[in-house]
């Protein structure tokens, strides 16, 4: 692997693309120590968290298979492509189980055994497994969260059907804003509204109904310790991973934050339940906001140069994989004739 990559010297795409992987990364690591408490125990433990140390949790593990997975297939991934990595990973998954969710590793397990990847996911329990490794699907459809969110749902498809299938809409609201935000100039407010166009009309109306309550709670409210207060007391679910709980709660501290990604990732992180998939939900949504701004310089002195230059390569490659299927997407519209003159037989 390359090292000591000079971040300035990265085209713009890249860049853009590097404020996604590292948002992600280290809302996953900043939300570890604070997963599964509440708000007040963090506040009695930790005071604020702003800090972070590791290399994070499952979030960024499965977002790594999926971004390998999207890079194999040129950004063609489907369910069958995610089970595939999952599968030719498997010694990545063993070396650090302890760090999987249960019902990924049953799925895996059932993966190892043969069942057919669309079969797999059948009795899984509600969880935002899908949601918190989404992002790579928003990078590879950069500028298009429809596209995003159409191939979000096919990979979601891999871990929630049936009863929990509102777990398909969440992992396609998140990749549609991530997105949406690579576009110049569009605000964290203008992609989420483009990612709740792009999921289903019917199919998707419950998520779509919590995100933007969710959304207008933040928008009303007084500050961010008032806001965490009301969510808690009305969007909690039986299950603390549920998506139902922590997507919605992603969207509105980036709407919350204003976009801005450091405290975006700071309120993540103190929002406590599943707060280091929060946390991550919300780096890359806000990643994406940022822009061509570098990575926030603390940031980058904390995780150093072999971390960085680990998110790099994954921007790179990303990239690359949207720019070639951006190309192809081009090159296959200009094979019918009439399809991109905007009349017919033009």
């Amino acid at each position: 692997m390359r090292r000591n990559i000079d971040p300035t010297m990265l085209d713009e795409l890249t860049r853009r693309f590097l404020c996604v992987v590292v948002g992600a990364r280290v809302g996953d690591a900043m939300g570890a120590p604070t997963e599964g408490l509440e708000p007040l125990e963090i506040t009695q433990r930790f005071g604020w968290v702003s800090d972070f140390a590791g290399d994070g949790t499952d979030d960024s593990l499965m977002a790594t298979l999926l971004a390998n997975a999207l890079i194999a297939t040129d950004g063609r991934a489907c369910a069958d492509d995610w089970a595939a990595q999952w599968v030719a990973e498997s010694g990545l998954v063993r070396d650090k189980r302890d760090k999987f969710f249960l019902s990924v590793l049953h799925t895996m397990q059932k993966l190892h055994y043969g069942w057919l990847p669309r079969r797999v996911a059948a009795g899984n329990m509600p969880s935002s497994s899908s949601a918190m490794a989404i992002w790579p699907v928003g990078l590879v459809n950069a500028g298009h969260p429809f596209e995003a969110a159409a191939q979000a749902y096919a990979l979601a498809a891999l871990i929630h059907v049936g009863d929990v299938d509102y777990c398909q809409d969440a992992a396609a609201a998140v990749a549609a804003a991530v997105a949406a935000g690579l576009r110049p100039g569009t605000s964290v407010a203008e992609a989420s509204a483009l990612a709740l166009q792009a999921l289903h009309p019917v199919s998707g109306s419950h998520m779509r109904s919590l995100i933007g309550d969710a959304l207008k709670l933040a928008e009303g409210s007084g500050g961010y310790e008032e806001f965490r207060l009301q969510y808690h007391a009305r969007w909690r679910q039986t299950i603390m991973c549920d998506s139902r709980e922590t997507v919605p709660a992603a969207f509105a501290l980036a709407m919350l934050a204003d976009g801005d990604l450091v405290r975006a990732v700071e309120y993540g992180a103190n929002f406590g339940r599943d707060a280091d998939t929060i946390a991550s939900m919300v780096g890359a949504i806000c990643g994406a906001n940022n822009g061509a701004r570098p990575v926030p310089a603390p940031w980058a002195d904390r995780l150093g140069a072999p971390a960085m230059t680990s998110a790099t390569v994954v921007a790179e490659q990303l990239s690359r994989t949207a720019r070639e299927k951006a190309s192809r997407y081009l090159q296959d519209l200009n094979t019918v004739p009439g399809l991109t003159s905007g009349h017919p037989g033009g």
